[in-house]
């Protein structure tokens, strides 16, 4: 499978998640960012862009993007990469833990 391939398969996974205020796709929100992979190390790099600064739930939504990732058989770890948000290195750092 190429990385094309699973970057569409990440991205038709992660838009199973919903944002928990409005209910619809992180994805139809705009939310979910590039998504990067390295097929040989089966790893990816998600970046989460929250639509507000001070968004209460962008840590859930950053966790679920991974936990959506980490599902496929093609991916064993996934990175995710939040910006624009006011706490965004330190939800990084609770996420990738």
């Amino acid at each position: 499978m190429s990385e094309d391939e699973i970057i569409k398969k990440i991205r038709e996974e992660i838009a199973k998640v919903p944002d928990p205020h409005m209910g619809i796709s992180i994805v139809e929100m705009g939310i979910l960012g590039n998504v990067e992979v390295n097929e040989e190390e089966k790893t990816a790099k998600i970046t989460i862009i929250p639509t507000n600064p001070g968004c209460m739930s962008a840590a859930n939504i950053a966790m679920q993007a991974r936990l959506a990732a980490e599902s496929l058989d093609e991916i064993d770890k996934a990175e995710v990469i939040v910006e624009g948000h006011m706490m965004a290195d330190a939800i990084c750092e609770m996420v990738n833990k």
